[in-house]
């Protein structure tokens, strides 16, 4: 259902921290023209954590009304509550987002049951297609492979994000349930081949500044020319990397930024990219062909 090349979308803030919308509707058509194939709206890159529920729905609600069905929208709505994550996948559902991201619950530190309950009562309360995210690096909990394929049987579960940079769990994930859930990328460093062993695409960090590149890579690996798609992603790795100098979305934001798209707000404790990082970013971008 959902595959290819996926931005984990910024959420732009003017100097006062405020959602700029005027900002994140010209993203959202910068990645409609540029090829992009869905939009997450307020997941990590989102800054979903410091939102609040009712921005938080606001601006999935603008995202989805703008999009007006160009691309589709999946709706950032996980939490370490289950009932709060199940409260924001209703609102999502409601407001007719297209699928639901759910991040495995952070800080808490549930079992592999509490992780399998988790996600199931999640599932079967919001009937919305639903894409698990593990990214133990952020949440302290690691989802493993057979818990996944336990979850791979409930129906509106379409998807995960695998973002452990694993490409022998990539390989395991794709032979145990790919063949009933998408195994998708969140580590843009690795996506290329984790697509060529098997995955079906990248939630992209570096799809927010380079997405016509991240669709061409994409494109290639699925199509299995390899050689096409690590020429493209050979041009990428440097700003791969240069995207995650400090905590995401600090330098993403500041190259959106460079570009022109956004302003500078960003919300604490978050704060802008520190200045000796700058020339950095900067020569990773006209590497990958960003002006």
């Amino acid at each position: 259902m959902f595959q290819g090349s996926m931005v984990a979308m910024v959420t732009p803030m003017g100097p006062d921290t405020e959602v700029d919308f005027p900002a994140m509707e010209r993203l959202i058509d910068f990645h409609v023209e540029n090829g992009t194939q869905a939009i997450v709206s307020v997941g990590t890159t989102g800054e979903s954590s410091t939102l609040g529920f009712d921005l938080h729905a606001k601006v999935m609600e603008r995202s989805i009304e703008h999009a007006a069905g160009r691309i589709p929208i999946i709706a950032g709505t996980g939490g370490n509550s289950t009932s709060e994550a199940i409260h924001l996948t209703r609102i999502a559902r409601e407001i007719g987002a297209d699928a639901a991201l759910l991040v495995v619950p952070y800080y808490n530190k549930p079992t592999q049951e509490g992780l399998y309950q988790h996600f199931k009562t999640i599932a079967e309360a919001v009937p919305i297609p639903q894409i698990l995210y593990n990214v133990p690096g952020r949440t302290g909990c690691d989802m493993l492979t057979a818990t996944v394929d336990r979850l791979a049987g409930i129906d509106n579960i379409v998807g995960i994000k695998d973002a452990t940079g694993d490409l022998d769990r990539a390989r395991e994930l794709v032979g145990i349930c790919g063949d009933r859930i998408n195994i998708l990328t969140g580590e843009d460093g690795t996506a290329c081949e984790h697509i060529l062993v098997g995955g079906k695409g990248d939630i992209s960090v570096t799809a927010n500044v380079a997405p016509r590149a991240m669709r061409r890579m994409c494109d290639a690996a699925l199509a299995d020319d390899a050689d096409t798609a690590r020429q493209i992603n050979d041009t990428l790795a440097d700003l791969h990397a240069a995207l995650f100098m400090e905590s995401n979305p600090i330098p993403v934001k500041w190259a959106l930024h460079e570009m022109g798209m956004i302003e500078r707000g960003i919300r604490l404790p978050l704060t802008r990219l520190a200045e000796e990082y700058h020339e950095t970013v900067r020569a990773a971008m006209r590497k990958a062909g960003i002006v």
